[in-house]
């Protein structure tokens, strides 16, 4: 997991991590990881509160490629990976923020970014019914949800080498490997291709 000129690859370790958790919680089975983008933000301030993590659909709903506002219809730039391939998602961490937080907090975070993956698995978000799409009606059952996933998957026993690194905070795991680095995904751009 170290870098031949030092430090730790962050973005590499949480793909092995969601690897695990999608091939262990049937909840997840739908996710095919390879489309999923998976980075790092760097914070402005090292403060507790704040965002730790973000999930980027990039299509939008029903799966749907352009959407038309205001008489403009519009496409999502496409995020392509080594080989060519469009991605889907963007799954984000905000570091140190996400690193600084509590190991069960973490585990949380990535269940709770995961969980928003459409079932249908066509680059749109899990979307419950009314006026809270993203949550739904209850915030609190949605947390619970999140957290009784979490427990699961930590109960099915995933090798600790595999998540050990998230017992850490980013201080000490940069102060142990040197360094922390990764992927950076640039977020992508809604371009107009049709003014009504």
């Amino acid at each position: 997991m170290s870098h031949t000129s030092g430090g730790f690859d962050f973005t590499t370790a949480m793909r092995r991590v969601c690897v695990d958790m999608v091939g262990r919680l049937p909840e997840f089975a739908h996710i095919e990881l390879d489309r999923v983008a998976i980075g790092l933000c760097q914070t402005r301030k090292r403060v507790a509160h704040g965002r730790q993590a973000s999930l980027t659909p990039l299509r939008f709903e029903a799966g749907a490629k352009s959407v038309t506002r205001d008489g403009t219809t519009y496409v999502c730039q496409s995020v392509v990976d080594a080989m060519g391939r469009e991605y889907l998602y963007i799954l984000n961490f905000y570091l140190p923020r996400f690193l600084d937080h509590a190991f069960a907090a973490k585990i949380a975070t990535i269940v709770h970014e995961l969980w928003h993956i459409s079932p249908q698995f066509d680059g749109d978000l899990r979307r419950h019914a009314g006026r809270c799409y993203a949550h739904g009606a209850s915030h609190r059952k949605y947390e619970i949800t999140i957290e009784e996933m979490a427990q699961e998957w930590l109960s099915l026993e995933p090798p600790h080498p595999i998540y050990a690194f998230l017992e850490k905070n980013f201080h000490e795991l940069a102060e142990e490997y040197g360094g922390v680095y990764g992927t950076h995904v640039p977020a992508p751009k809604l371009l107009p291709i049709h003014a009504a």
